[in-house]
């Protein structure tokens, strides 16, 4: 693989100004918000020029307890190929708990919760690295995560457990320096340890963002410039060896393109600085000739008991975080009330994000309604089918006593409820609405 250079995370929002912006090599974008069909012009003008596009997803939850979804790998070998991308990129985190192993409801936590660091959860993260690195076109990197919380009972660092993810897998690495940060700020581990600990000749590219610390907890916001500590940490990983890529992360709250092109730069500046600057790029190891890596060790560790332990354990934790269940032997209380607020105040961005008609129709209240909905009714699908049960839910048991209120979101959730467009006709309409009522009573 080609070393990538300097790149930013593609975003609609800034799709315009990262155009114009000198020196981009390569952008990442969000797989879940590409489909393969209509890619954003913008992203076919910056693949026309030479400029390289990844795609980085979110949904996948390799650290699960199940093994990795057929429909979601198709979805992001789909991406891969539509971009004509060199790799691909996940996380090291589950996303969803609940289901067929634990005959309970499936939850959805909406966000990027971290694995144990036992050997349990490393045997299963390592089939379901191999399930998907199997199923996908081109290699696989996969991201560590920040975590306001610590899981109890942990058996390896964060260094050991990447250093054995990748001795038994052969998958490589995209290190977020930002969140070695916030690991450090929220669980007390040391990033210098971590870069000691983990094979930083398997690093596929870096990432680099920004946060912001509140009552002694630090939040991977992506919404900050990036602080001090964090260029600290891409600077001491530069001095043992030269990442092939470096890319600025920013979600939201996105300030004018001079500033972003500064960051940029000086990102740049830290690499290039370093004493190791000029020496080989990690990830250009004899590892090219096919397309993903051919020579991955391979062990068979049997999972379905690991697999039933850890799917419990992530149940119970992730059911405590979204439905208000008693807290997991061994986790800190009030660092999980932490978490479960931040979840719940992301849970309410996105849904406005993807339904914006629904803080229109509600102005300030729709914070409220929504956290008082979220409060007692857990995600177990994703963002849009969010969106149109707490419109429901509202409609049904929200006593809204703005009747335009009323009317305006009643339309919305017709229009949007069912799987095929809506008969014009009032009739037809009314008995729709009518029937779904009835069932839901």
């Amino acid at each position: 693989m080609q070393p990538l250079g300097t790149g930013i995370g593609w975003r609609p929002e800034i799709a315009e100004a990262v155009e114009r912006m000198p020196g981009i090599d390569w952008v990442e974008a969000v797989a879940e918000n590409v489909c393969p069909g209509h890619i954003p012009d913008s992203l076919q003008r910056l693949r026309a020029r030479g400029v390289t596009v990844i795609p980085h997803g979110v949904s996948l939850g390799l650290g699960g307890a199940e093994r990795p979804d057929e429909d979601r790998l198709t979805a992001l070998a789909e991406r891969a190929e539509a971009l004509i991308a060199p790799l691909v990129t996940e996380h090291i985190a589950f996303v969803r708990a609940g289901g067929p192993l634990t005959a309970s409801t499936r939850l959805e936590a909406g966000h990027l919760l971290p694995v144990p660091r036992t050997r349990d959860a490393l045997d299963v993260l390592c089939e379901n690295i191999r399930i998907a690195q199997a199923a996908l076109p081109v290699p696989l990197a996969v991201e560590n995560i920040a975590a306001l919380i610590s899981w109890p009972g942990e058996e390896m660092t964060e260094g050991q457990f990447l250093y054995d993810l990748v001795d038994r897998t052969g998958v490589r690495l995209l290190i977020d320096v930002a969140n070695l940060h916030t690991n450090h700020v929220n669980r007390g581990e040391d990033p210098a340890k971590a870069l000691d600990e983990l094979p930083v000749e398997a690093i596929a590219y870096v990432h680099v963002a920004g946060g912001f610390e509140r009552d002694g907890v630090w939040h991977d916001s992506h919404a900050h410039a990036v602080p001090p500590a964090v260029l600290d940490i891409l600077a001491d990983l530069a001095s043992r060896v030269r990442p092939p890529g470096v890319l600025l992360e920013r979600d939201e709250n996105f300030p004018e393109p001079a500033e972003l092109e500064r960051e940029l730069a000086t990102i740049r500046e830290t690499v290039e600085q370093s004493p190791n600057a000029n020496a080989r790029p990690s990830g250009v190891r004899a590892e090219t000739s096919g397309v993903r890596d051919q020579g991955a060790p391979q062990d068979n560790a049997d999972t379905e008991a690991p697999r039933q332990r850890l799917a419990l354990a992530q149940t119970a934790l992730l059911s405590a975080l979204v439905a208000g269940t008693p807290t997991p032997e061994g986790f800190d209380r009030s660092r999980l009330a932490v978490q479960a607020r931040a979840l719940a105040s992301k849970r309410a961005d996105v849904v406005a994000k993807v339904a914006p008609e629904l803080p229109e129709f509600l102005a300030g209240a729709y914070r409220t309604h929504f956290l008082a909905y979220a409060n007692d009714h857990p995600m177990t699908d994703g963002y849009r089918h969010d969106a149109l049960a707490f419109a429901e839910h509202l409609l049904l048991h929200g006593r809204l006593e703005d009747a335009d209120v009323q009317r305006q979101l009643s339309d919305w959730w017709l229009e949007r409820s069912g799987p095929a467009p809506l008969s014009r006709r009032p009739a037809a309409r009314l008995a729709r609405a009518t029937r779904r009522v009835l069932l839901r009573r």
